[in-house]
């Protein structure tokens, strides 16, 4: 195989591998090159390697994702296989065999890789709404953030941070695991999404006991049940964070006015210091973010958007457009800049 070959059907590989552990949609696989791949001499060692990077791959032997995803998903692999003129592959009828046979459920896995080799697991709804609530799954500002954590991870080495609307807490166990703060603190007020975070915090090795790190260097993690209509300045200092995060919250103006409230408190709240603010949000419309920074324009909070990064650790949509903001909560410093249109 030549060297342009071999780099190619890797970076399909990866591809297929970071697409199917996550669960991303079927249509998002590039299906296309997989083709031109197969009419190849070496294309039915490709679709074995592909078994083990998906179906077969560790993590999701452990921790399988969708049974109808599976299932779809190889059955689409197979009809790839067969539109070619090549033996047939026992090993994906057997695989095929055995996912008919498993019994699907509500939950289901989606695993992303970290570039040091260890990976976050969520178990996660397979309904985009549940429980009346949409934080049973994870969206793409969740990705991007942690994404740029990961990049960066002097902003959270050594330092307690504080997430507001974790969600099934992608980001902070992403964060956990490559930036060695020193504590976390994952938070929601949804009962449902409070008792799936704490699931997938033990799930991912960490411990909730207080004080009790799992290891020497891990941070000590709480889950903490936060609603921003009541809480208090009090609670908020309590935290005692040095970093806030929050990824996909701006999703209704009602919510976008509670973050702010509770991002001005922590402007009050008496300490020397007040923590950096990460917000991340997906643009769907223009007005997308409008409300948000007009309202911290007015709530005297300083903020800037931080530079798109190009790093693609995980896979979300490939269209999508998000941003980050960083905050200054103390308003006599910083800058204020406005977004692009």
């Amino acid at each position: 195989m030549a060297p342009e070959d071999h780099e190619g059907a890797t970076s399909l590989l990866q591809s297929f591998e970071r697409r199917f552990l996550a669960a991303r949609a079927l249509p998002s696989f590039p299906w296309q090159s997989l083709e031109e791949k197969l009419r190849e001499p070496s294309g039915s060692e490709l679709l074995l390697a592909i078994l083990q990077k998906t179906v077969k791959h560790p993590v999701c032997v452990q921790h399988l994702p969708s049974v109808r995803y599976a299932r779809c998903f190889l059955s689409k692999l197979i009809k790839k296989h067969e539109a070619v003129p090549t033996e047939p592959l026992d090993a994906l009828y057997e695989a095929l065999a055995e996912v008919l046979m498993a019994k699907e459920s509500t939950q289901c896995h989606r695993s992303y890789l970290l570039p040091s080799g260890d990976s976050v697991t969520l178990s996660e709804s397979t309904a985009i709404v549940s429980h009346g609530t949409t934080g049973l799954l994870t969206w793409d500002a969740a990705l991007y953030l942690a994404e740029w954590a990961i990049g960066n991870p002097a902003a959270f080495a050594g330092r307690t941070v504080l997430e507001l609307g974790s969600g099934a807490g992608l980001t902070g166990l992403a964060i956990c695991k490559a930036c060695h703060p020193r504590a976390f603190v994952f938070s929601d007020c949804h009962g449902r999404v409070l008792e799936q975070l704490r699931g997938n915090v033990l799930l991912n090795g960490f411990s909730l006991e207080l004080h009790t790190p799992t290891h020497p260097g891990s941070p000590k993690v709480t889950v903490a049940e936060l609603d921003w209509d009541k809480v208090t300045a009090s609670q908020l200092s309590s935290f005692q964070a040095d970093v806030v995060i929050a990824a996909d919250v701006l999703y209704c103006g009602e919510v976008t006015l509670s973050l702010v409230r509770v991002l001005k408190m922590l402007t009050d709240c008496q300490r020397r210091t007040t923590p950096d603010v990460y917000v991340a949000y997906t643009i769907r419309s223009h007005d997308t973010g409008k409300l948000f920074v007009t309202e911290l324009d007015r709530a005297g909070i300083s903020w800037e958007e931080v530079p798109p990064h190009a790093s693609k650790l995980f896979p979300y949509e490939e269209h999508s457009a998000v941003v980050i903001l960083k905050l200054v909560l103390n308003v006599h410093h910083g800058v204020r800049r406005r977004l692009e249109k």
